[in-house]
């Protein structure tokens, strides 16, 4: 027989499918059977992907690659207790980077909560301001019309979610009392949608108008992380100066500024700026905070997150922009463009000498082979590293950067190409950054669609979220590889202020933080391919080759 757990797990994860969840994270536990088992069912039917996961902070970094990629919430289930607390990570970072996520936590029943019973907490609240939407809900009990409470709380959730004009975190903590699992009903086996979309589209509001930009000011536009297009549809229309972080996705188009850092310390660019539209949430740079930060400039930003921008404390948030008709400056935009292009870095390897390898005279001939091979031979750093991995990255691939030294190298020499970028910018943490690439690889290849997923990342990140390598055998493996600037620990300190104070013994000790992992064995653990690369050559074999799987790719890099 059916259990009232059972049914209200049927009727909440239905009425998600019929909404549009098509992926569902689980981590497994008791008090959370009766979800984890609808989800398999799901997947049996062929409605979801189900993507199962045994710690749930990698769990919820998976979730948020998802929805990351496709702007459609995954749904995140877990059982009771610390399972939820490990969620946090994610939800935060989903919160201030504006990604739909929706976390359904098992939970133990009322009468149950603060009593010193097993594997209880009070878990109501527990993700504060993190969820836009949260919900304790009632604890089923079989009443006539529960399954259709159930399916309008799963339609709430959704649009707070997702269909909104800010995306984030919908938490609902579900209370199950025993028995906690039982016969799916009938009807849910056999594969019916709820009818629930009708009443999510009562939900919905209108669609805000836009806040309309005047010709006249001299404008640029900043893209920072999961600006995407529209930054750069921004600066196309209004003609104005693109001011794009790697991360952002926008670093595209001939409004895209080289060098921008520069430009805002000259008097004759940054220091004529009359006004500054902010698209994304911009974290790289101290130059575009200190921008931010002048209060002489109207500052425009795009409503991405519930934590609006406001470095200035006069910074107007629109939800859309919209640019009045009228004549561009020209003028404005040529200064930009000439210094755009005499400050672009070339860093795409000198072309073969055809002529001297052509050559009959056997002294040219030698000569032009020498030079070939010193510099496919030449030992990688880490500009070469980030402009390689750039090189090899196109539309239907996936760049992900972790937050570490790499990033900010890329940042410095990587001109305009677009190519979908993704970073974990909200908090700018290193944690779960190998998760989150699985859940954007598993998303942009569904269906068989082609492309890799790369991830530039340090070896310090890799080894925070290395629990992520563990992949379920019956699960399609993601073409993905992890591209691991290895120099020996986090030498981003060594960039930044604790440098100047602190003595040689304790900067190794608390911030270089040295390690001596084998990354080879690490990855082979795991059932990854492991390929080391030290020169150009064999790094652009290793990022053009096929990929087949999950692979690591190791560069050695000096501290």
């Amino acid at each position: 027989m059916t259990s009232p757990a059972t049914e209200a797990s049927a009727a909440l994860l239905d009425a998600l499918v019929a909404l549009g969840v098509r992926d569902v994270v689980v981590s497994p536990g008791s008090r959370s059977q009766a979800l984890a088992l609808a989800a398999a069912e799901l997947e049996r039917q062929g409605r979801i992907a189900l993507h199962v996961r045994i710690d749930e902070r990698g769990a919820g970094f998976t979730a948020l690659g998802i929805g990351r990629e496709t702007r459609v919430p995954a749904a995140v289930i877990c059982t009771s207790g610390t399972a939820v607390a490990n969620l946090l990570p994610a939800a935060l970072e989903a919160h201030h980077a504006g990604v739909p996520m929706i976390l359904l936590t098992a939970d133990r029943p009322p009468e149950l909560r603060g009593v010193g019973a097993n594997q209880a907490t009070r878990q109501p609240g527990i993700f504060g301001s993190a969820a836009r939407f949260a919900e304790d809900a009632a604890t089923p009990d079989g009443h006539d019309g529960e399954a259709g409470e159930f399916r309008r709380l799963a339609a709430r959730a959704f649009v707070a979610s997702a269909a909104e004009s800010v995306q984030g975190v919908a938490h609902l903590n579900l209370p199950f009392r025993e028995p906690l699992a039982g016969e799916l009903p009938a009807w849910f086996r056999d594969g019916s949608a709820s009818d629930t979309v009708a009443y999510a589209q009562t939900l919905i509001p209108d669609p805000p108008e836009p806040t309309v930009l005047e010709r006249g000011p001299r404008t640029v536009v900043v893209a920072g992380a999961d600006a995407g297009e529209d930054a750069e549809i921004v600066a196309a229309q209004g003609a104005w100066p693109l001011l794009a972080e790697i991360v952002s996705g926008s670093r595209y188009g001939r409004h895209a500024v080289n060098g921008f850092r520069a430009a805002l310390r000259d008097e004759s660019l940054g220091g004529r700026i009359e006004r500054v539209v902010v698209v994304g949430h911009p974290t790289l740079h101290r130059e575009i905070t200190a921008l931010l930060k002048r209060g002489d400039l109207d500052v425009v930003a795009l409503t991405a997150t519930d934590e609006p921008l406001d470095l200035n404390g006069r910074t107007r948030a629109a939800d859309a922009v919209a640019i009045a008709p009228g004549d561009a400056d020209r003028a404005w935009m040529r200064a930009w463009s000439d210094w755009s292009h005499a400050h672009a870095v070339d860093l795409e390897p000198a072309a073969p000498d055809s002529d001297g390898l052509a050559s009959r005279d056997p002294k040219l001939r030698l000569a032009a082979v020498k030079a070939e091979m010193a510099a496919v031979r030449t030992p990688l750093d880490r500009e070469q590293l980030v402009a390689g991995v750039w090189r090899a990255t196109w539309p239907h691939d996936r760049l992900v950067f972790a937050s570490s030294r790499l990033v900010r190298v890329a940042d410095d020499v990587l001109v305009g190409k677009k190519v979908p970028v993704h970073a974990n910018r909200g908090l700018a943490g290193i944690d779960g950054t190998i998760a989150t690439a699985i859940g954007i690889a598993a998303a942009s290849q569904r269906g068989g669609r082609p492309g890799v997923t790369r991830v530039l990342i340090g070896d310090l990140a890799l080894l925070h979220d290395a629990g992520s390598l563990l992949l379920p055998p019956g699960e399609t493996a993601p073409r993905i590889q992890l591209v691991v600037g290895n120099d020996g620990g986090g030498t981003i300190f060594d960039g930044l202020e604790v440098a100047s104070v602190a003595g040689a013994d304790a900067m190794d000790r608390v911030q270089f933080t040295p390690h001596a992992v084998d990354i080879a064995q690490l990855a082979a653990a795991y059932g990854w391919q492991h390929i080391r690369a030290t020169t150009r050559s064999e790094l652009d074999v290793a990022l053009t080759s096929p990929v087949a799987g999950p692979q690591i790719v190791e560069i050695p890099l000096a501290r």
